[in-house]
């Protein structure tokens, strides 16, 4: 399976909801849009961007990339072995 952001073959995705659930009413959440990617990449956005910034300027996977923060950490992380468990900051 392939990351959607980082584009690593890992055995294991997650499902990040490009408009966090928070952010929307409750009977909209289940149908938001979502992404399959790794849980580095997972735990890294949630790591660095509150869920208002996520679902105002951060809700679609070119955003996500081409955020600056983002984009470094993707470069580095895709050097990355990816079985090994990866620490975020």
């Amino acid at each position: 399976m392939k990351c959607e952001l980082c584009e690593r073959e890992v055995t294991r995705l997650t499902a990040h909801h490009l408009i966090p659930k928070q952010a929307v009413k409750r009977k909209q959440a289940d149908s938001g849009p979502t992404v399959d990617i790794c849980s580095a990449c997972h735990r890294q956005i949630h790591r660095l961007f509150d869920n208002k910034h996520l679902a105002k300027e951060l809700n679609s996977v070119e955003a996500l990339k081409n955020e600056p923060q983002m984009a470094k950490f993707l470069a580095w992380v895709r050097k990355q072995k990816p079985d090994k468990r990866v620490q975020v900051h």
